[in-house]
């Protein structure tokens, strides 16, 4: 029902006592429609009276409606929908399609910039619990209605009525609040150009997604605005710093083999696949029996066809910490056949006589049948490093990462001249990608290089 009936009282200031002295603590717009009360406190008497006098200038050409007290241009800031609100409703939708590390990416971004999307920070719980509640609970559809601490649903509920209406997000203001936020990590430093683009591409998606649903006109991240904005550029090469050359890389592996009883000898031929094999961690962990052709003598096969991704318990959909899926950036049921030399056919042999496979086919477990996780190759490889490299090497990038023993693989089959295209198809990527990112990064090969091009030169 709708009234013209419009009456406006006095603002009312509400007082508290500080150090013995009644001082302001919020002030309350008051109103009629139809003889029924209506309130609204602030806590700053400004925003108290910009709100009095839209409500006034709205009573002088519409009519309010008598329910909520509100007229009907400013109502429909009430009832429309949250950015918050369309966060979990984007993530609803794409939760089903999305693999488990995936469903992290999109969850980082969203959670990002719906901690800065909000119309005030009054009343705002500690970020550390608001950042739980999203990640745990409202991005993540299966557990979202589950039991949560007070603590966790008292968070949610503030943000519910804090976030902004989606309509707000086409104010420029409000895409470099959500840009500076993707931009900036928790200690306030500029993000790495990595998890900036990360966090993006999640914010993107969510934007598409509200066009799509008619919430707004058109993505304000494709218009000059976003241009305006300076993201902060993203290497692509490789550090060639971080690449370990052949010598180097049979020194690691064999200080890999000297750590602990077990532990580095079950995993020296995991580091030999991502090097020789040029593998990826995930792919190399996860390795069956009938993924191997390892003959006597000569060069062996490898036809790697999944991967074991560590995302953690609450992204998958059977709750194991790992998910097995396809091969990166391929399509479902691709096998990528990879030629392997004889040192890794006689690491894999050696291995395979030493602790054979488990019940699924898989030749690298756990001492309890497990799958390792990056972070056990990890702590191997640091206490490796101290025992192959030299003081100053190891404060350097070099072999700092399980990855780069993939990287040191794929540049040592450029470095000794195999055509690109088939490196390419072997490491499972595009020539293009192959060449911007991995070509001539080996350690310690410039010296080669030098030679031929003084024998060039008659020296």
């Amino acid at each position: 029902m709708k009234s013209n009936k419009i009456r406006f009282w006095e603002t009312r200031t509400n007082y508290t006592t500080k150090a013995g002295k009644r001082v302001p603590r919020s002030y309350t717009v008051r109103w009629t429609v139809a003889g029924r009360e209506n309130s609204e406190t602030f806590d700053r008497k400004a925003k108290a009276d910009r709100f009095k006098a839209r409500l006034v200038s709205a009573a002088e050409r519409e009519s309010f409606n008598v329910e909520s007290g509100l007229p009907d241009s400013m109502e429909r800031e009430v009832s429309a929908t949250t950015w918050y609100a369309l966060a979990c409703a984007y993530i609803d939708e794409k939760w089903p399609k999305l693999a488990a590390k995936g469903r992290v990416s999109v969850v980082e971004g969203l959670t990002t910039v719906t901690l800065v999307l909000v119309k005030n920070t009054r009343g705002m719980p500690d970020p550390a619990a608001l950042r739980r509640a999203l990640r745990n609970w409202a991005f993540n559809p299966p557990r979202r209605d589950s039991d949560k601490p007070e603590e966790i649903a008292a968070a949610l509920r503030w943000l519910a009525k804090a976030s902004v209406p989606v309509s707000a997000l086409e104010e420029s203001r409000m895409i470099s609040r959500a840009l500076d936020a993707c931009a900036t990590n928790l200690s306030g430093k500029p993000s790495k150009p990595e998890y900036y683009r990360r966090r993006r591409r999640g914010f993107y998606g969510a934007l598409k997604y509200a066009v799509r649903e008619k919430q707004l006109s058109a993505n304000p991240l494709d218009t000059a605005d976003e241009r305006d904005w300076k993201p902060p550029e993203v290497v692509h090469e490789v550090d060639r710093r971080r690449v370990p050359n052949p010598k180097q890389v049979g020194a690691l592996l064999d200080a890999v083999r000297g750590v602990g009883k077990t532990q580095g000898p079950r995993l020296v031929a995991v580091f030999g696949c991502m090097y020789y094999g040029m593998l990826r961690p995930s792919e190399a962990v996860n390795l069956r029996r009938d993924d191997c052709t390892l003959p006597e003598s000569g060069w062996g096969l490898l036809e790697v066809a999944e991967v074991k991704s560590a995302a953690g318990r609450q992204w998958t959909d059977d709750g194991k910490v790992h998910e097995t899926r396809g091969l990166k950036g391929r399509p479902v049921d691709t096998v990528r056949p990879v030629p392997i030399p004889p040192e890794l056919v006689e690491l894999l042999r050696a291995h395979l006589a030493e602790y054979g496979t488990g019940p699924d086919g898989r030749l690298f477990r756990t001492y309890k049948g497990g799958v390792y996780q990056p972070s056990t190759l990890w702590r191997v490889l640091d206490v490796a490093r101290g025992k192959a490299l030299t003081a100053a090497q190891v404060k350097t990038p070099l072999a700092h990462k399980p990855y780069d023993f993939r990287h040191a693989g794929v540049s040592w089959r450029l470095n000794s001249g195999v055509p690109a295209v088939y490196v390419a198809e072997w490491a499972g990527h595009s020539v293009e990608v192959l060449q911007r990112i991995y070509a001539h990064c080996l350690d310690g090969e410039d010296g080669h290089w030098f030679e031929r091009m003084d024998a060039a030169l008659g020296r």
